[in-house]
């Protein structure tokens, strides 16, 4: 089985079928085919899959449980690293990180690394398999602000060597971007995020929902009233950027995480809810990112013509393969090479439409990407009566700005280093969007991770010299 090039089909919704409901578009492996799969890997000695990983899983090792048919051990393994395997198994850049170093994919399809963990972490989730936690606690208090992944994860972390781990989420349901910015078809809610959520709390967290860091209590007060040993924020990116075009201002503009976080934290998209969703019958979404294709991909669930509007061209598009590649298949239309100038209105203050102008690339940029170049009396109109942004976020500056102490940089992003997570104020530890703005689930969970490490080393280097 080594010697096979190509990977397992994956099994998926009909994209005619899929492009009408809300249901998971992929449908993963089976046992049969899980095993067939794990059968592919090398087992390299030198295993360039696990650098690739940002949570430095044992790929093989899983793997090679998930050969054998010890699926139960293979998830221990994966858990052991990574505290959200369901998620990252569905929702990760696999292509560009582990399996983009598998040495299987230099001479045919890298082994489906996302798909077997996926695999794994959904058969344990059936089995009622929870991960091992903590022997014992070690009597010292960590905060985590924020329950998406860099927060799940640094207190998944804490809570196996021993911490007593508080999160702290803003809103009223646990997980962060998991739950209100990636559509039930991409990640399903109550199947796999709040069961994710579930097995972080049995390793001994507690989660307080409707707690505003800044508002209802401060990082100051978090050390110096509430008894915590440290604090660590992950508290994600929300804020939404703008073009600053004219038109902006109208009814029917809004920004990505508006329409998504009504679509599934507030499940707009259910016709038993009564929550309100704007989505009129032909949706501009500007921007090329996974966001982007989100919401592209929810509009045209719920009715709409949908264009994605990128001014680059597609093999500089963001978004993942996988996520273009479905786009495509249900429907979307793409305008490359296109940035818009201008949202129109009607007399109402509506939108009626959106103007571009076509582009084409030139020299490189600083992000080494060729820069696009307006093409000269090229504009022309697109039909719309939404226009969704999706150009990126930054974080609410609430948290910094009621922290005395806490730098920040000119995007009002934490400054923390990156490899312990530490802030310029003691005890205080930060990572994910905070700190990068916009990024993927994986990264995040890599901040979580290693600021876990760094808190860890805080405190017990704090301990030895008391």
């Amino acid at each position: 089985m080594a010697n096979v090039l190509n990977k397992v089909p994956v099994r998926e919704q009909d994209p005619k079928v899929r492009a009408h409901n809300f249901n998971e578009v992929c449908l993963g492996y089976n046992k049969e085919e899980a095993m067939e799969e794990a059968a592919r890997c090398l087992h390299c000695k030198n295993a360039k899959c696990i650098a690739g990983c940002p949570v430095n899983i044992n790929i093989p090792e899983f793997i090679a449980h998930v050969k054998d048919g010890d699926f139960e051990t293979a998830y221990q393994v994966i858990g052991a690293s990574s505290s959200l395997p369901a998620v990252c198994g569905r929702v990760c850049p696999q292509e560009t990180q582990c399996e983009g170093k598998c040495i299987r994919g230099i001479k045919g399809e890298p082994v489906s690394i996302g798909k077997l963990e996926r695999f794994v972490a959904d058969w344990a989730c059936a089995q009622g398999i929870r991960p091992a936690g903590a022997s014992a606690k070690n009597g010292f208090r960590v905060a985590v602000i924020g329950s998406g992944p860099s927060g799940l994860t640094c207190a998944g972390d804490l809570a196996r060597m021993g911490y007593d781990v508080t999160i702290f989420e803003a809103l009223h349901k646990a997980g962060g971007v998991l739950v209100y910015g990636i559509p039930e078809f991409r990640l399903p809610k109550d199947a796999v995020v709040a069961k994710e959520v579930e097995n972080v709390i049995s390793l001994g967290v507690k989660i307080e929902t409707n707690v505003i860091i800044g508002k209802s209590v401060t990082i100051d007060e978090l050390l110096s009233k509430e008894g915590f040993d440290a604090v660590f924020i992950g508290s994600g990116a929300g804020l939404p950027m703008f073009m600053g075009i004219p038109g902006e201002q109208a009814k029917g503009v809004f920004s990505a995480n508006e329409f998504l976080t009504r679509s599934n934290l507030m499940q707009a998209f259910r016709e038993d809810y009564d929550t309100p969703i704007v989505c009129g019958r032909k949706v501009a979404v500007v921007g090329g990112g996974n966001v982007a294709m989100d919401a592209a991909r929810t509009a045209l669930r719920l009715g709409a013509e949908v264009h994605i509007i990128y001014r680059r061209s597609e093999a500089e598009l963001p978004a993942r393969r996988e996520e273009v590649h479905h786009a495509k298949e249900e429907g979307i239309i793409f305008d490359l090479l296109t940035n818009p100038t201008e949202i129109l209105m009607d007399e109402n203050g509506d939108v009626s439409g959106i103007r571009v102008i076509r582009m084409e690339l030139g020299e490189p940029d600083a992000s080494g990407r060729r820069r696009p170049v307006e093409i000269p009396g090229s504009e022309y109109e697109i039909e719309a009566d939404t226009v969704i942004m999706a150009l990126g976020t930054s974080p609410n500056p609430l948290i910094s700005s009621t922290t005395i102490g806490l730098d920040v940089n000119r995007r009002k992003c934490i400054i923390a280093d990156e490899e312990t997570g530490a802030t310029s104020k003691e005890g205080v530890y930060a990572g994910g969007d905070a700190v990068t703005g916009a990024a993927t689930v994986i990264l995040a969970m890599g901040a979580g991770k290693a600021a876990a490490k760094g808190i860890d080393e805080f405190i017990r280097g704090r301990e030895e010299k008391q």
